[in-house]
């Protein structure tokens, strides 16, 4: 994977921002977004050639009162119940798209688990790990990272729990 230029850095997200400033090796995947399309996660996947499960959609959720991000691949779903206990909460229910935004700083569709406005909990789901690289949104639609789980996990300050479910 290759680390980007000072150049390439200047017109970066603040998610290809945050990686860079980490010193972590990343690869940036962009392609042309439709609208029309019924799933981002899906079109990435489909836009990319990648796999379903090494693509990742970023959710968020409330979890007792405390919006909490999920990192699922997108060719399943968010179990609720699972976040909930792997962040030691009750009950979780998904945020209202407008709060997700305004507290993460991202539309709906490019949010990304890396440089949100907020830092905010997060829990990446444990089939990451069985993969070499994975990818999240950049920051907006129509573009992806590539980077290890391990750097995700990392920079995020990520539980990894089994989260996601088909």
């Amino acid at each position: 994977m290759a680390k980007k230029s000072k150049k390439q850095q200047q017109g970066g997200t603040p998610a290809t921002v945050a990686l860079t400033t980490a010193g972590v090796d990343f690869t940036v995947h962009s392609y042309d977004h439709d609208p029309a399309h019924p799933s981002y996660g899906e079109e990435a996947a489909e836009a990319m050639g990648v796999s379903p499960d090494r693509v990742f959609k970023t959710l968020v959720a409330d979890v007792d009162g405390t919006l909490t991000v999920a990192v699922v691949p997108v060719a399943g779903q968010l179990d609720l119940k699972s976040l909930a206990a792997a962040v030691g909460g009750k009950r979780a229910t998904m945020a209202d798209p407008t709060l997700a935004e305004r507290t993460t700083g991202y539309v709906r569709g490019g949010i990304s688990p890396l440089g949100q406005r907020k830092k905010l909990p997060t829990v990446l789901d444990a089939s990451a790990s069985t993969h070499p690289t994975i990818c999240v949104s950049a920051g907006r639609r129509g573009l992806e990272v590539e980077l290890s789980p391990e750097s995700l996990q990392k920079l995020t300050e990520a539980v990894l729990a089994p989260i996601g479910r088909p």
